[in-house]
């Protein structure tokens, strides 16, 4: 569904999903300003964390990505 995970100067967020990448590129500019958004991950530093609402946002669409996948 979705992973995080640290490294010394990150700590990126998986949204697993090629997919969302443009998606994201395009829906979610202002939100995720700042952030990288070109790749299946999007790393952060610990001391700019993504919002938890974002991240709330983030799942929600990979929810409904895996339903409509399995309807097919």
């Amino acid at each position: 569904m979705v992973g995080v995970s640290a490294t010394g100067n990150h700590c990126p967020f998986y949204d697993m999903s090629s997919r969302m990448i443009p998606k994201l590129a395009r829906t979610r500019v202002s939100e995720l300003k700042g952030f990288d958004v070109s790749c299946v991950h999007h790393p952060f530093h610990p001391r700019q964390t993504l919002p938890g609402s974002l991240v709330t946002k983030l799942v929600k669409e990979r929810i409904a990505e895996n339903e409509k996948r399995a309807r097919k």
